[in-house]
């Protein structure tokens, strides 16, 4: 895996585009799908809402194509690499990744990358979408950080051609707009730092290998509107309470994020392998009473929520042989640990953007060969009861997805 790119190939390396006259490297996926849903007009985080009237779906989820560059110094070295990769569907096309790096070739340990590219935080979101087990990436990194990728730059430590402990670790700080794709251009100055430390998969044993991660992210966004909300206690009631002075508007609202994450990874003879992969975020997300997703503009008219969050992944992966593949995956986001059950209520000026959501995921994946994959995949979506109107019981909004996807 390498957190600025989305590929299984970049993941295992550059690869063939390190060796001297594979300069240019064209490669690309699409994965057509079938999915049905339990409700009509379901909200849902696998794929996008349903529409009013429709409670299953053909559609083509992604269509990518990225163009790979390499140029070599004059000792044969990599020098520089430039990414264009976008995606197509029957919603239009758009730039996913767009990034140049260049490569520090007299210690062979560092480099530094500038563009559009994914955010270094967490190891699911950088997991790409072409090699993911699961259809979508969890809840809560949609919520949080839509789209994975944004505008920025980042320093990497990355010592090549070692052959002692060092080559196991990866450093990555960076610098970047904060908004992502979620918006066409920045709406503050204010800026996220992001950085991960990576320890790629090292051997325990002969069949065994353990990978792992710590994440940290510190940014926030301006504050377009006097009104913001905060949790308190009173007389032993939690309520949101507002503050609206008017010395508010400007100031620069907190999104803190810190993730940690581990895979292990048993292999065996017949080229079967069982991997358990863990990974858990915490912090704090400024967003709206509706939703905890990280803003795409500056708020004129609503009013500004600040919440604790908490949320994890799991996965367990069993393959057979190469080809014959099941996974079980579980993940919660919780976006305000601070509420649970009944506190979720109008008393405690609570909304929609509070509710804790559990998924289980379950499917078979079958690999015909390298350019050929088959996914089916069954989800049940568990929203927590609440006293709010609409969520005293879970919403009916379980969904199966087919899905194949073509590769070259």
């Amino acid at each position: 895996m390498d957190m600025v790119d989305t590929t299984k190939d970049v993941g295992k390396g550059i690869l063939s585009i390190y060796k001297k006259y594979d300069h240019i490297r064209i490669s690309g996926y699409m994965q057509p799908q079938f999915q049905a849903i339990q409700t009509k007009g379901a909200k849902s985080y696998s794929g996008g809402d349903f529409a009013p009237n429709v409670d299953n779906r053909f559609m083509m989820r992604r269509g990518r194509l990225r163009i790979d560059y390499i140029h070599f110094s004059d000792t044969k070295k990599p020098s520089v690499q430039f990414v264009f990769q976008f995606d197509g569907s029957e919603k239009g096309f758009f730039t996913r990744d767009f990034w140049g790096r260049i490569m520090e070739n007299n210690t062979k340990l560092f480099s530094f990358t500038a563009g559009l590219f994914a955010r270094p935080f967490g190891y699911e979101l950088n997991l790409g979408s072409g090699d993911r087990e699961s259809p979508e990436r969890g809840r809560m990194s949609q919520s949080l950080m839509k789209v994975e990728r944004d505008l920025g730059a980042m320093v990497s430590f990355e010592p090549r051609e070692r052959t002692n402990w060092l080559k196991y670790v990866k450093l990555d700080a960076g610098v970047f707009n904060g908004p992502g794709l979620t918006a066409t251009a920045d709406y503050d100055s204010y800026k996220d730092f992001i950085s991960r430390a990576t320890l790629k998969p090292y051997p325990l044993q002969k069949n065994l290998s353990l990978s792992a991660g710590l994440s940290y992210f510190n940014g926030g966004l301006i504050q377009g509107d006097k009104y913001y909300y905060t949790l308190s206690s009173e007389n032993g009631q939690k309520q949101f309470t507002i503050d609206s002075a008017q010395t508010n508007i400007g100031r620069k609202l907190p999104r803190k994020y810190y993730g940690i994450d581990a895979q292990l990874k048993w292999k065996y003879k017949n080229g079967g392998a069982t991997e358990l992969r863990a990974e858990y975020w915490r912090g704090t997300q400024t967003s709206s009473a509706a939703t905890s997703e990280t803003p795409a503009a500056v708020f004129s008219t609503d009013a500004y929520y600040a919440r604790q969050f908490n949320g994890a992944f799991f996965y367990l992966l069993h393959s057979f042989d190469s080809h014959n593949q099941l996974g079980i995956k579980y993940d919660w986001y919780d976006p305000n640990t601070k509420l649970s059950g009944d506190e979720v209520s109008t008393a405690s000026g609570s909304h929609a953007g509070d509710i804790r959501y559990n998924t289980l995921g379950m499917g078979y994946i079958h690999y015909f060969d390298e350019n050929l994959k088959l996914v089916a995949w069954y989800e049940f979506i568990k929203n927590e009861t609440t006293a709010l109107d609409g969520y005293t019981s879970d919403i009916k909004d379980n969904v199966l997805t087919l899905r194949l996807q073509f590769k070259f």
